[in-house]
């Protein structure tokens, strides 16, 4: 089965503002368009798994419950549309913990890779963010970025770190960008049918 990874924050809900965090279900609102790509990559035989930063445990700022929460609702949402979450991790640490799961590092799609049978050189990652596209390159996926959330932000990092926009001075980069997850989705799922079709 093909695999799909997913940051969460700018990806499938708006970013909190001013760098903040989704501390309850009330401040968490799906991107346009966010429900809609995720049933499209259920219907065509996707797994999908979020992979998500959430330091605002470590700091403090809300709890494991209250995260398991929010995700229980958003999953139960997005099911209510026909789409489908396989799972969801997420690393609770701050940034200075030395922790192995937090992105850029790749602790957590290497969790889901043994937990789920994964190949990772067959996965995709869809993020808005550097350590995203960091985690999925280092992880050996296939990354694109998307323009929501982080994403502008992310996009001139690459236009200033090198000439060539695709290129971090680490070598990471995203393979392509998409203004959003559901035009990155119908340009997967365009793009595997016609792979699936070639002689």
């Amino acid at each position: 089965m093909r695999t799909v990874f997913l940051d969460r924050d700018g990806v499938i809900n708006r970013s909190p503002p001013n760098m903040g965090y989704v501390r309850k279900w009330s401040e968490f609102s799906f991107i346009p368009n966010a429900k809609k790509a995720i049933r499209e990559l259920t219907e065509n035989g996707y797994r999908i798994i979020v992979v998500t930063n959430q330091s605002g445990i470590q700091r403090g700022l809300y709890s494991e419950e209250s995260l398991a929460d929010i995700h229980s609702r958003m999953v139960t949402e997005i099911n209510k549309t026909g789409g489908a979450i396989d799972a969801v991790y997420y690393c609770p640490h701050h940034p200075d913990a030395g922790c192995e799961c937090r992105k850029p590092k790749t602790g957590m799609l290497m969790r889901a890779a043994d937990e789920h049978n994964i190949e990772l050189s067959n996965a995709y990652l869809i993020g808005d963010s550097v350590t995203d596209i960091q985690a999925g390159q280092r992880a050996g996926t296939r990354t694109f970025l998307v323009l929501t959330g982080l994403g502008q932000e992310s996009y001139h990092y690459y236009i200033n770190a090198k000439s060539d926009w695709r290129v971090d001075e680490n070598g990471h980069r995203p393979e392509k960008i998409f203004t959003n997850l559901y035009a990155t989705t119908r340009w997967l799922i365009k793009n595997e049918r016609t792979k699936s079709r070639s002689p």
